[in-house]
């Protein structure tokens, strides 16, 4: 179980989960040593940031994040089946510029 703060106040305590994690060759893990990552939402709707860690004498926390910000973790993790999880899909594809289609 994972706190979830919100100025600097618990409002909440979620399951811990590492989905935003990548595999690097070696080891999962959110682009730094023994950090990682996952997201999750709220009852109310709220996206929830994850920071789990390997290191003794850390915590791992979590904090409400935007949709915004969690589509881009998403999209970042490449683990794309997190936008359709948590209904981002179409806002992902309304703030991604299309690429232009050259004639050849």
């Amino acid at each position: 179980m994972v706190n979830v703060y919100e100025d600097g106040e618990v409002i909440a305590v979620v399951d811990y989960n590492n989905n935003l994690d990548t595999w690097d060759g070696n080891n999962w893990s959110c682009g730094s040593t023994g950090r990682h990552e996952g997201i999750t939402e709220l009852e109310d709707g709220r996206l929830i940031l994850i920071n789990g860690t390997d290191w003794q004498g850390q915590e791992d926390f979590a904090n409400i994040i935007t949709k915004e910000e969690a589509i881009q973790k998403i999209l970042r993790s490449g683990n794309l089946n997190l936008l359709d999880t948590f209904g981002l899909k179409e806002d992902a594809n309304k703030a991604l510029i299309k690429e232009k289609k050259v004639k050849s």
